[in-house]
């Protein structure tokens, strides 16, 4: 089946501002920017996505997705992680997806082979919700076909995801993806990362170099 991943990325600027008080602005973009480079290096790794999606008005974001190769939509700066993911999947529909992975773009320590497995085991029509580390939140959710359901992250969006498509009468399921468990949000996320890249996890070297790790 053609899958096609779609990321929707915040401005660099107004990024990871719950990140605010340990870390200042610039570092802030920075660390976005890095784990946007690590997500996008790790995808080029993947044997099962047929084409990758970047949804962002943030100019930088949009040069590196297209050092990648990946398509750029713009999302006009205005929307949310929802709304960036239905424009991106809309787009998706466009290049011939079968199914669409929605990504997050801050999780440095993605590893292509989980991706890959995931994609291969899944069952042809369904969802897909991959949890964060606190088993709350969705870091990557694979819906098919693409318009099975509507996105809806944000607090609490596993438990919404699975609800959504059970009233929809969508098969769905929860799948844990150790190297997409962990996302960046808060101070205590950049503490477990860099206690990982310390410990010498794989994956993450752009973000390792912006933490000084």
């Amino acid at each position: 089946m053609n899958t096609i991943a779609v990321i929707p990325v915040k401005r660099f600027d107004e990024a990871k501002e719950r990140l605010a008080g340990p870390v200042d602005a610039e570092t802030r973009a920075r660390l976005a920017q890095a784990m946007l480079e690590d997500v996008l290096a790790s995808l080029d790794g993947s044997r099962m996505i047929f084409g990758r999606i970047v949804v962002t008005s943030d100019e930088a974001a949009a040069s590196i997705a297209r050092s990648h190769g990946c398509q750029v939509v713009d999302d006009s700066g205005s929307v949310g992680h929802s709304e960036a993911a239905a424009i991106g999947t809309e787009a998706a529909i466009e290049s011939g997806a079968e199914r669409v992975l929605l990504l997050a773009g801050d999780c440095p320590l993605l590893n292509p082979r989980e991706i890959d497995h995931l994609l291969t085991s899944a069952p042809d029509e369904g969802v897909a919700i991959v949890r964060d580390r606190h088993g709350t939140g969705t870091n990557a959710l694979l819906i098919s076909p693409p318009k099975a359901i509507q996105p809806a992250f944000g607090e609490g969006s596993a438990q919404r995801h699975r609800r959504i498509a059970r009233e929809k009468g969508v098969l769905a399921s929860f799948e844990d993806l150790p190297s997409l468990a962990l996302d960046i949000d808060e101070p205590a996320d950049l503490v477990a990362l860099t206690l990982k890249l310390e410990a010498g996890a794989s994956g993450g070297p752009r973000t390792a170099r912006v933490l000084g790790v």
